[in-house]
Parts: structure tokens; sequence; C-alpha cells
């Protein structure tokens, strides 16, 4: 990932929260023949399970990347955060002098480390659960794995395969802007602000999180 220093975040406690507030990672290994293979799952950190972590998953046994994984032996987890289309029309600058091109803001993660494929049933049954516990918390009547039949969750996860990446390197962006005057900044935000996209206005809301158009 291009990374310029305007943009890079670098701090632990960031990048862990930008991890987990992510739903969907896109997992990424090398395929054969140098064909890149790609899969959309969520995952959820354990932060305790080395230096930076832990990340679990599970994929459908149909799913041949899998095996893929278990090939090439280390992976790349994309988490992306909110992004937004920005307009040179948000630039107080455009009316000054003109000089202004449209650019994309945006939030991510990338994961890497060495990856393990398993399918031991209560391993996979503690992954399910933690991914589980985690998307339906704040839900008034939560699910959860036990409320299912036991045998058919048993018949359930013979039908998918874990997925364990211990995060080796982290590296996390926030393009927000912040190769623009304060100015400029504060444009952007107010224009996304006032969008009709929810999108637009999430990443107006972090920009205003990370203090690129000051305090909110």
């Amino acid at each position: 990932m291009y990374n310029p220093p305007a943009f890079r975040e670098e701090r632990p406690e960031a990048l862990r929260a930008m991890l987990e507030s992510a739903r969907l990672a896109l997992l990424v290994s090398n395929g054969a023949e140098g064909v890149p293979e790609a899969s959309h799952l969520p995952l959820v950190l354990a932060p305790e399970e080395g230096p930076h972590g832990t990340l679990y998953g599970h994929l459908a046994r149909a799913n041949p990347h899998w095996r893929g994984l278990a090939a090439a032996g280390r992976a790349l987890a994309v988490f992306a955060g909110p992004e937004a289309y920005v307009s040179p029309s948000f630039y107080p600058s455009k009316a000054e002098h003109g000089r202004v091109v449209p650019t994309w803001n945006y939030v991510a993660v990338h994961a890497r480390g060495p990856v393990e494929v398993f399918d031991d049933p209560a391993r996979l049954r503690r992954v399910v659960e933690r991914l589980t516990e985690r998307h339906e918390a704040g839900r008034a009547a939560p699910w959860a794995v036990s409320d299912a039949p036991e045998e058919f969750v048993r018949a359930q996860l013979r039908g998918i395969v874990g997925v364990a990446l211990r995060i080796e390197s982290l590296a996390g962006k926030r393009k927000l802007s912040q190769n623009r005057s304060e100015a400029d900044r504060a444009g952007v935000v107010a224009g996304l602000a006032a969008s009709a996209d929810p999108r637009d206005r999430a990443l107006a809301e972090a920009m205003r999180g990370a203090g690129a158009a000051g305090a909110p």
C-alpha cells in the first residue's frame, strides 16, 4: 500500500481500533501460477496472541481458497474504513486559484503474516462463537451459537475451515486531506457532512475524529 508519511497511522491503539471497527475484511494470498486469490470474510482479532494479535475467521469448505492459503503459508488481510469522493468544489482554494483536482479520502489497514488453516471442531466452534458474540453485541436479544440444536451446529462446523493469520506487520493509512490547508480541510468536512449519502457523512466524522479539520 502506498503510504506517504502525512497519511501514515502507526499508533498501536489506533491500528487495533481500526481493525476492530471494520466489519468485513478482504483476505488475499498468492495462488497457483501467480494468480492472486481473495475472499471477503469477517475476521475477529485475538489481541493476546502474538505481538500484534492474531486474526481468526472461516471459509466454506467448498471454497478452494483455503487450499491456496495452506499452500501459500502467508496472507494479507485488508480492512477498509470510511471512504468518500472529495470534490474540488469543497475547497475554498478553488475560488482563489483554481489549481485543484478531485481525490478520494479513505481509511484502511493492511495486516500481513503467516496463515494457518485448521478444521478442529472445538477450535472452529470458538471462532464462530467469537465472531457471533462480536456482531450480536448490542442487540436487544442477541443470538448465540448455543441457541441452535447441537447436532445442527456440528454439521455446520463440518462445512467450514478455520483460518488464523498471526499478524507480523500492520500498515495503517488515514488519507483525510492532511496535505491540504486548514481551510480546505474544513471545506471537505462541511461538504461531506452535508451529503445525503451516509458514507460521505461517515468520512466527515472520521475527519473530525482525527482532528483533520479541528475540534468537532
